[in-house]
């Protein structure tokens, strides 16, 4: 599971994080997900209980990505403007936070993605990928290279953590609302 684990949070975290940090997250992940008794025992600072709709591992992990790594917000603009920011002033962006201030799910995740296919085309582009179960926020999401996309969906299935391209996902409930 921890090799899983590695693999997964290199893949979300395109460059952002350090080899060491990932390899610690996915021990730590591991550790929580084999025994969560005996990992909570260690580490009483961990703020997690029975109530919390996800298993130890995986809180484990989504709790330990960065703010560069994982995106959460309320809204799509605010969406956008982690995603530009995590990125960096170097990076210029067509689509704006206003742009999708008006617009439905659907629309705002098709600009989104539109701009996020255009950058690093090289690696495929970038996918919205809603990840893990939403706690906090109305939305929850990590950006993957295109060519990473299938890879990164059967680590998710592998690991149980929900994992859908953000885009898909909205026009699947759309269709079905």
């Amino acid at each position: 599971m921890q090799s899983q684990l590695t693999e997964l949070l290199t893949c979300i975290s395109s460059g952002c994080m350090k080899e060491e940090d990932i390899a610690r997250i996915a021990a730590e992940a591991a550790d929580a997900y084999a025994d969560p008794d005996a990992f909570l025992a260690a580490n009483p600072d961990v703020n997690y209980d029975d109530s919390f709709p996800i298993p130890l591992g995986e809180w484990v992990v989504v709790g330990s990505l960065p703010d560069t790594v994982l995106f959460q917000a309320d809204t799509y603009p605010e969406l956008l403007e982690q995603i530009m920011g995590s990125f960096g002033p170097q990076v210029p962006f067509n689509l704006k936070p206003r742009q999708l201030q008006k617009a439905d799910a659907v629309t705002a995740l098709n600009r989104l993605q539109i701009q996020l296919s255009s950058m690093n085309r090289e690696a495929g582009g970038y996918v919205l990928l809603n990840f893990s179960r939403v706690l906090d926020t109305e939305l929850q999401a990590v950006l993957v290279y295109g060519n990473d996309l299938e890879r990164v969906r059967g680590l998710c299935e592998a690991l149980s953590i929900y994992a859908a391209p953000a885009l898909e996902a909205a026009r699947a409930e759309a269709a079905a609302g």
